[in-house]
């Protein structure tokens, strides 16, 4: 044995003083600055919303509520509230039905075609949000392969446009999260073990019995947390809507944009801001708390 051998701490004694680490000590600058930054952001906006708009870009100097009490007695805008909040959750739904499953398989592959799929649904994570929107619309337009495959099956009449409806900003913020959502998945499939699922098919269980018994209970944190991800992402976007709903698919987003570009009404538009802000925070509040009285009522 060599004297650096000799001298050298042994690997339990490391993974010991490893353990000691105060982790979040080491976590809290990031988090502080990262704090830092979202309350600035949030604050200029918060205080803009209680500013009457004067016109041409103007704003009052007095604190008063009138933008928040046009906001919920025009039913314009809470109509535009639940628009976005119904797409959100009609995207994450679709997203949360393909994206798992395609994260399981992937995960389960024992080939080196796992790790193949696995690099192109992170390739494609790098392309631009602008760019795959405009390969839908591309797809999806009347001479584009969709149509024309529906057009030659005999299943349309004529071409089928998705271009300013609901159903195509639902696809575009489906497509815009799935590869995200396919890598999230991908990490709570591989925590799970595949002697599990072993065990099950050796007592007779079937296939379709084991994802649903074995698989989807144990991957059920990881769903939940995957989902208030994809919906938080979905509510806030505004390009899959703005380009696919071509100005016909108002969600609060693109109210906002036309509210500050258009209408220069600065304090109205952080009005709707702090409204989303305050729904989506609340929607995750209300999930947390099922979640949490759920996992109690499962342990009781």
């Amino acid at each position: 044995m060599t004297a650096a051998a000799r001298t050298a701490p042994p690997v339990s004694a490391i993974g010991a003083a490893a353990s000691g680490v105060r982790w979040e000590w080491v976590m809290l600058p990031s988090l502080l600055v990262s704090l830092a930054l979202l309350a600035v952001s949030q604050f200029v906006f918060l205080k803009g919303s209680f500013l009457r708009d004067l016109g041409m870009g103007q704003s009052g100097d007095t604190f008063e509520w009138h933008n928040y009490a046009q906001l919920f007695s025009d039913g314009f805008y809470l109509d535009t509230l639940r628009r976005s909040v119904g797409a959100s959750l009609a995207a994450t739904a679709l997203t949360l039905a393909l994206a798992f499953p395609t994260a399981y398989i992937i995960a389960r592959m024992k080939s080196r075609w796992g790790l193949a799929l696995l690099a192109a649904v992170v390739v494609s994570s790098f392309v631009s949000i602008v760019v795959k929107v405009l390969g839908l619309i591309l797809i999806f337009s009347a001479n584009g392969p969709f149509n024309k495959l529906l057009l030659g099956l005999g299943l349309a009449d004529q071409p089928v446009t998705l271009l300013g409806t609901m159903t195509g900003v639902v696809i575009g913020l489906t497509h815009y999260s799935l590869g995200f959502a396919v890598l999230l998945f991908y990490s709570v499939v591989i925590t799970i073990p595949r002697s599990l699922e072993e065990a099950a098919l050796g007592l007779g269980a079937s296939r379709a019995g084991v994802f649903r018994q074995v698989v989807l209970p144990l991957a059920l944190p990881g769903l939940l947390s995957g989902a208030l991800v994809i919906f938080n992402v979905s509510v806030g976007g505004f390009t899959s809507t703005a380009l696919i709903g071509a100005g016909k698919v108002l969600t609060v987003p693109v109210v906002i944009q036309r509210t500050m570009l258009l209408e220069t009404n600065y304090g109205m538009a952080a009005a709707l801001a702090a409204l989303l802000l305050v729904t989506v925070l609340a929607i995750n509040l209300a999930s947390v708390a099922a979640v949490s009285r759920m996992r109690k009522g499962v342990m009781a």
